[in-house]
């Protein structure tokens, strides 16, 4: 199946880069579009097919994605609504805050539309990205979650959760972030030099989550295997929840829920 990236900004060529990379498909497969197109050269010189022209680039494809901004995603849709088929689309939209319903009312068509929700780390193909559905057939959903799987890893979701997931997978990004940031803070107190203490506050967070994905094991048990009886770990850990660690983090996400929910 053919794709076409409607919107080569950050988030659109990260996707157009990662499918390059992990070979999912020829790079003359996809076509991206953008109106600058000397900021797609790379993906030009790829075998990407690039273009200013969003008509064209969904008219020749199979899958489109909707990469644009979410104050102008209706605009952008009216270009190329007209060729859109039932029965040959699939729209993919990865506008934030956008959901399926407003999207198939703009669209006037049963095209199927399927709303993915990536992270930023999506450019360097670890992204978690939730993906819900609306029309699809099983293998127009499979196909989509194939793609995304190239970038990272996916779940499937109700559209219900999509601002949840929001605020767990996109947001949770920087609150990661911080942690290793505080992580990194501690480190120099404690004598690393700032390189070197990024260096292994960024590496461990990294083999912490590598561990729990790969053996499918609950944080808990992981935890027990490092904090020995009146060790330091434990000590630690302590102090920590003693001065709100865990209780500061879940109120933060529900925060965000909750700001999310009524802007």
């Amino acid at each position: 199946m053919k794709i076409a990236i409607i919107g080569g900004g950050n988030l659109g060529a990260a996707i157009a880069e990662g499918l390059v990379k992990s070979a999912f498909c020829p790079p003359a497969d996809i076509t991206i579009t953008r109106r600058n197109l000397s900021k797609l050269a790379h993906l030009a010189q790829a075998g990407c097919v690039v273009t200013s022209d969003n008509k064209l680039a969904a008219k020749s494809s199979d899958i489109i994605i909707l990469a644009v901004k979410p104050y102008n995603y209706s605009d952008v849709l009216a270009e190329f609504v007209s060729v859109l088929q039932a029965k040959k689309h699939v729209l993919v939209s990865v506008v934030t805050g956008i959901w399926t319903a407003q999207l198939q009312k703009a669209i006037s068509k049963p095209v199927p539309v399927i709303r993915a929700m990536p992270n930023t780390a999506i450019a360097i193909q670890q992204s978690m990205t939730c993906l819900s559905n609306a029309g699809a057939t099983d293998a127009q959903l499979q196909f989509v979650k194939d793609l995304f799987d190239k970038l990272g890893r996916t779940a499937i979701i109700d559209e219900k959760l999509m601002d949840a997931a929001t605020v767990l997978g996109a947001c949770g990004t920087a609150y990661a972030m911080r942690y290793i940031r505080a992580n990194i803070q501690g480190g120099i107190e404690i004598g690393f030099d700032a390189q070197t203490a990024s260096l292994i506050a960024a590496q461990t967070v990294l083999g912490a989550a590598d561990l729990l994905l790969s053996t499918g094991s609950h944080p808990e048990a992981e935890i027990d295997k490092v904090t020995t009886p009146r060790g330091c770990t434990i000590a630690g850990l302590n102090e920590m929840e003693h001065q709100g660690f865990s209780s500061s983090l879940i109120k933060g996400i529900s925060t965000s829920y909750n700001k999310i929910q009524k802007p």
